[in-house]
C-alpha cells in the first residue's frame, strides 16, 4: 500500500460516514421508460465514463452565465471579470491538487488532451515508460517518443520493481518520463503512486500522474505524492463542460513549442522583411492554450474542487467505501459472477468494479440492466483493451464485439461490465443493481434482445418476452 493508500484508508476509517449524504447532482430525479412497462428514477452507474453535474457547479456556471465574456481578449467590464474568474479558477485547481511553488496549471480539454499536450513537450530522444494497464489517454499518446511498455504487473509491488529493472537498463543522461494510473478505470484499483514516483526519481526519471478515475474519488496532493505532474478531466470530477486539467512542472512545458499555434499562446508576433512573422511566445501556461480559453469548463471545474473540498473529502471516502462493499459482498453471492482484479481482493480501490457473468455475453446483460431496470452502466473493453483482454485472459487479437445476444453457458466473455458510482450516488441505485445482478443471473432476461450496430438491444419489434 502506498503512502497515499495508507492515508487516504486511514481518514476513511476517522469519518463518520453516517453523517454523509450523497451531494446533489443533475439528473437525480429522472425517470425512464422500462421495455417491460412503467417507469423508474435512472439509476446512474457509469460514472468512470462521465460523472453527472454536481448541483452546486451548474449553479455556479448558471450564476455567472449572464457575466460571460471575452478572457485575456477585452477591456470591458464582463470581459475583465471573465478573466479574473478564468485565472482565479486556475488558482483554485492549484490549491485543490497541492501545486508547488513555480508549477503551472493548464486548462486543457480533457485527459487525453492533457498527456497528448504533454507529449508533444517531451525533449529530444525523451524515453517514456508506461505499463500496458494503462487506459487508452495514457497508453497511446507517446508514440513519437521511445516507450517501453511494461508488463502487467501482480501486485503493487510488482508494479514498483518492474518499473525499477526497467529504468535501471536506461540511458541514464537521456531525459524519461514515467506514466501511471493513479486508480484503475477498469478495476478501481489504488496504484502505489508515492513509491513508483521515489523509483522514478532514484533514477533520473520524471513521472505524470494519470488521475482521470483518482480525482473525483480521493483527495490528490502533487507535493506529496511527489509526482512532476497531474493530468485529470473536468467531466469526471462532476464538471462536464468540456476542460481538464494539467498541472505541474513548467520546464519542459516552457521550453516546448505551444501545443497549439493561435492567439492567446503569442505574446507578440512582428512581419519579417522577407514576408515571414516572428514569434515570441508566453511562458505562462498561456503558452499552451491558444485560441479563445473555455471560462465555463475551468470555472466549473474550480467550482466542483470547492464543492468536493467543502462537503468534507474524507467523508466522501468513507461514504463511498461503504457502496463498494454493498456492491462487492453482493457480487460475491452470485457464484456465476467473476469480479475483475490485478491486484487482488484485498486491494484498496474506488468505486469502480468490472466483471463478467457466466453463460452472458457482456453486452445482453448491460442491456438487461438498463431496459429492465433503469440502470446504466457500461460494457466493452472500457479504453483499455490490453488491461481487459489480460484480466479475461483473452489473445491481444481477439474481438470485443458484441456477438450473439447471449453466450453458451460456460462460454467465456470477450467484453466485462462496469459499474461505477460516486459522490452522488444514493444507496438505492447501488443496491436495485445488486438485486438486478442477482435476478438476471437466477431468472434470466425477461425480455427478447437482438444485435443492432453491434450492440445488443431490447426487440422492441416483437414485443415478445424471453419467457
Amino acid at each position: 500500500m502506498s503512502a497515499s493508500t495508507a492515508a487516504t484508508a486511514t481518514a476513511a476509517d476517522s469519518a463518520d460516514p453516517c453523517c454523509a449524504e450523497p451531494l446533489p447532482v443533475l439528473g437525480r430525479d429522472v425517470t425512464v421508460p422500462l421495455v417491460t412497462g412503467g417507469e423508474v428514477t435512472y439509476a446512474a452507474l457509469d460514472y468512470a465514463a462521465s460523472a453527472p453535474a454536481l448541483q452546486r457547479v451548474w449553479d455556479d456556471v448558471a450564476a455567472y452565465a449572464p457575466y460571460y465574456g471575452s478572457v485575456h481578449r477585452g477591456a470591458g467590464y464582463l470581459s475583465q471579470l471573465s478573466t479574473d474568474l478564468f485565472e482565479n479558477s486556475r488558482r483554485t485547481v492549484a490549491e485543490f491538487l497541492g501545486c508547488r511553488e513555480g508549477d503551472q496549471v493548464v486548462f486543457t480539454r480533457s485527459t487525453t488532451d492533457s498527456l497528448n499536450l504533454l507529449a508533444a513537450a517531451l525533449p529530444a530522444d525523451c524515453q517514456v515508460f508506461v505499463f500496458e494497464t494503462e487506459h487508452h489517454a495514457s497508453l497511446l499518446p507517446w508514440r513519437d517518443a521511445r516507450v517501453t511498455y511494461l508488463n502487467a504487473p501482480r501486485t503493487p509491488g510488482d508494479a514498483v520493481r518492474n518499473l525499477e529493472r526497467a529504468l535501471a537498463d536506461r540511458d541514464p543522461y537521456g531525459p524519461a518520463l514515467v506514466c501511471v494510473t493513479g486508480a484503475s478505470n477498469v478495476t478501481g484499483e489504488l496504484w502505489p503512486v508515492r513509491e513508483l514516483a521515489a523509483a522514478a526519481h532514484a533514477h533520473g526519471a520524471r513521472i505524470v500522474l494519470d488521475a482521470a478515475q483518482l480525482a473525483p474519488h480521493h483527495p490528490v496532493d502533487i507535493a506529496e505524492l511527489d509526482v512532476d505532474w497531474v493530468a485529470f478531466s473536468g467531466h469526471k470530477l462532476y464538471a462536464p463542460f468540456g476542460s481538464g486539467v494539467l498541472a505541474g512542472r513548467a520546464d519542459w512545458l516552457r521550453a516546448a513549442e505551444p501545443y497549439l499555434a493561435g492567439g492567446g499562446a503569442s505574446r507578440t508576433v512582428t512581419r519579417r522583411t522577407d514576408g515571414g512573422v516572428d514569434v515570441e511566445w508566453h511562458d505562462t501556461a498561456a503558452r499552451h492554450e491558444a485560441g479563445s480559453p473555455n471560462v465555463i469548463g475551468a470555472y466549473s471545474i474550480a467550482a466542483a474542487c470547492k464543492a468536493l473540498n467543502e462537503a468534507g473529502f474524507e467523508a466522501l471516502v468513507a461514504r463511498e467505501q461503504q457502496l463498494i462493499q454493498k456492491v462487492r459482498e453482493g457480487l460475491a453471492e452470485v457464484p456465476e459472477v467473476r469480479v475483475l482484479s490485478l491486484f487482488g481482493d484485498d486491494a484498496p480501490r474506488v468505486g469502480v468494479i468490472s466483471f463478467v457473468v457466466d453463460g452472458w455475453n457482456s453486452s445482453h446483460f448491460a442491456a438487461a440492466l438498463s431496459a429492465e431496470y433503469g440502470i446504466g452502466v457500461r460494457d466493452g473493453l472500457f479504453c483499455a483493451h490490453p488491461l481487459v483482454r489480460t484480466l479475461l485472459g483473452s489473445a491481444p487479437d481477439e474481438p470485443g464485439e458484441c456477438g450473439a445476444p447471449e453466450a453458451a453457458p460456460g462460454e467465456r466473455s470477450l467484453n466485462a461490465i462496469r459499474v461505477s458510482f460516486g459522490a452522488g450516488t444514493p444507496d438505492e441505485h447501488v443496491e436495485r443493481f445488486v438485486r438486478a445482478v442477482k435476478e438476471l443471473v437466477s431468472d434470466g432476461a425477461r425480455w427478447s434482445y437482438r444485435t443492432e450496430d453491434g450492440r445488443c438491444v431490447p426487440d422492441t419489434d416483437s414485443g415478445a418476452t424471453a419467457a
